[in-house]
């Protein structure tokens, strides 16, 4: 039902993990393939996958208030979700606690219209970039699209090899990263992904490392 929609799941830990191990195919293939005693029928699942956690099951780990849990009740909170899952969730984002004095700050935001034209305009330039091709966003790049539109200099190379050797990326993330810093470009008008477009998408895998390392403990 979320084809070509958004699939928005609320506490991840708390669904069983079977069932978020089911979302990996969908993920990846884009298409969803259900079994009945008389037959098998496949549906296309092409969706925005979004979700939400707490870091622990108080809410408070890594925060400014102290966390009630204990080692042991964190490693089984987060061994709901496992490492291939989370490979296939290209940005993760942790947000911190809101403070008293960036609520009464006078800084001016950005508004949503002027978010909403950058979007559209990224979304665009990817129509026209992709036309012809059957497909409408970077996320849909294959490997060999990949290596066309979205090719590195030797620094952004190298960045990439640093980000690997350091944080212990897998090998899945590779292109996910290119894909999340190729449609930053765009939001950046820019026609090559720039090595600042490199780091913010390396900037958004920062829970592959940190939770795979509280799971190990």
């Amino acid at each position: 039902m979320a084809h070509y929609g958004v699939l928005f799941l609320d506490e991840l830990p708390e669904f069983n993990r079977n069932t978020l191990e089911v979302l990996r195919g969908p993920l990846e293939d884009g298409e969803i393939t259900i079994g009945r005693a008389s037959q098998v029928l496949t549906f296309p699942s092409k969706f925005m996958l979004i979700a939400s956690m707490n870091p622990c099951p108080c809410g408070y780990f890594g925060s400014d208030k102290e966390c009630r849990c204990s080692e042991e009740s964190i490693k089984r909170y987060l061994s709901k979700i496992s490492g291939p899952l989370l490979d296939r969730i290209d940005i993760q984002v942790e947000v911190s606690s809101v403070k008293y004095e960036n609520l009464n700050s006078n800084i001016k935001e950005e508004t949503s219209e002027e978010i909403r034209k950058r979007v559209n305009n990224a979304r665009n330039i990817q129509k026209k970039r992709y036309e012809g091709l059957g497909i409408y966003s970077n996320s849909e790049l294959t490997p060999k699209l990949l290596e066309e539109f979205c090719a590195l200099d030797n620094s952004g190379k190298k960045i990439l090899e640093n980000a690997f050797s350091k944080l212990g990326f897998s090998g899945r993330a590779y292109s996910r990263i290119i894909k999340v810093a190729r449609t930053i470009a765009d939001l950046d008008n820019s026609e090559n992904i720039m090595d600042k477009h490199l780091l913010e998408a390396i900037q958004y895998r920062s829970l592959d490392k940190k939770y795979n390392i509280i799971k190990s403990l």
